[in-house]
């Protein structure tokens, strides 16, 4: 914003000055033609044994202003400064008179017994030129601003994505020690023959927790993605958060698609994309209401709708909620959202947008897949 005013103030600054020198520069030239009807004027009412040489030099010394002497009729008598082969067409020499005509207006050489001639006359190359010089100027640093915003967008993208690969990076490894513990010490209590079904509920909370460790990892190092079958992942993930929900909350998942439908996926990355859409549904619904998952595809994309029954998204809201820090939690980081839109748009390179929202009614998310391209084999 402070490029912008700047800009517009030196923009402002320099058209006010240019058009103060072309309003000095365009009298200048004025009275240059003056002079030079005045010597014309004289040169004619001149006797013949009369010295001209210095009305001569005035004549010649206009060597940049475009003028054109006429009788009292407007009939074509002398040019100068203009292309001589061209004004010998006489359409081209009616059109340059007419051009002149709407520029100034023109100077009046009296000449003997009421007789007089006019001149007409446009702006010289250098004043037009400088009539443009303003725009051309906004022109270049309306570009410096362009290139000062983008640079400095790629910069603070830049710094986003080293603070979240640090992020990343480091809570993996933070996640791995406790996690290295805590296996060694279910295998002690294995040795004291220790409770087998809470040994078990242990080894899942852990294979749960070495999960994790694994998605934060890929996050902080680029995924694979391979052809992956979409819809048993989608169902695992919705399964997941369904026995971890309350009996209140109803889930749902419906689709026209082939069960073989192949997306390019990272399982464990897009595992967690549903469950963070589906962990915020129910929050939204505190609990009790219903989360559907309905799936369809076109020629080129897998489109996966999830709607809740919750409180709704006010429309001030839209452009903010994949922002990192937005949240309706007095807890957390409030980057659930933004995790997601990294992972569907920038792993993915798909699409993930609030499709509507209704406050009181509900939402619904889409995330937009390309499909798996199959190639064909050629015949051997």
């Amino acid at each position: 914003m402070v490029l912008f005013f700047a800009a517009v103030a030196i923009g402002a600054l320099s058209l006010i000055y240019t058009n103060f020198l072309m309003k000095k520069l365009s009298e200048e030239e004025r009275k240059k033609v003056e002079l030079w009807a005045e010597a014309t004027k004289n040169l004619a009412n001149m006797e013949s044994d009369q010295d001209v040489s210095f009305l001569f030099e005035v004549l010649k010394n206009n060597t940049t202003i475009p003028v054109i002497l006429t009788d009292e009729e407007d009939n074509i008598i002398a040019w100068r400064n203009l292309d001589s082969l061209k004004m010998e067409n006489a359409d081209y020499s009616k059109n340059m008179l007419a051009v002149m005509k709407k520029h100034h207006d023109p100077i009046i050489i009296e000449l003997y017994e009421g007789h007089f001639n006019r001149i007409y006359y446009k702006d010289s190359t250098l004043l037009t030129q400088l009539q443009y010089y303003p725009y051309v100027q906004l022109g270049v640093i309306f570009m410096f601003i362009m290139v000062s915003y983008l640079a400095f967008s790629s910069s603070r993208k830049a710094e986003q994505n080293h603070v979240w690969l640090g992020m990343s990076k480091e809570t993996a490894h933070q996640l791995g020690t406790p996690i290295s513990s805590l296996m060694g010490w279910i295998e002690i209590i294995k040795d004291q023959h220790g409770d087998p079904e809470m040994i078990a509920e242990m080894s899942k909370d852990i294979e749960r927790l070495e999960k994790i460790t694994a998605r934060f990892s890929k996050i902080g190092s680029d995924p694979i993605v391979k052809p992956t079958e979409l819809l048993p992942v989608l169902r695992g993930a919705v399964q997941y958060i369904k026995t971890r929900a309350s009996d209140k909350v109803i889930f749902s998942v419906q689709t026209d698609s082939s069960e073989n439908l192949m997306v390019p996926l990272n399982q464990e990355l897009f595992e967690w994309v549903i469950e963070n859409l589906c962990k915020n549904a129910i929050d939204a619904m505190d609990a009790k209401g219903e989360i559907s998952v309905s799936v369809h595809e076109t020629s080129k994309n897998v489109i996966i709708d999830i709607k809740d029954t919750g409180k709704g998204i006010p429309k001030s809201k839209y452009k903010t909620i994949f922002q990192p820090g937005y949240s309706t939690k007095s807890r957390g980081w409030g980057l659930g959202l933004s995790l997601s839109k990294r992972i569907v748009e920038q792993y993915h390179r798909g699409k993930i947008f609030l499709r509507n929202s209704e406050v009181n009614v509900g939402s619904t998310f889409r995330i937009i897949l390309h499909k798996q391209i199959k190639t064909r084999r050629k015949a051997k």
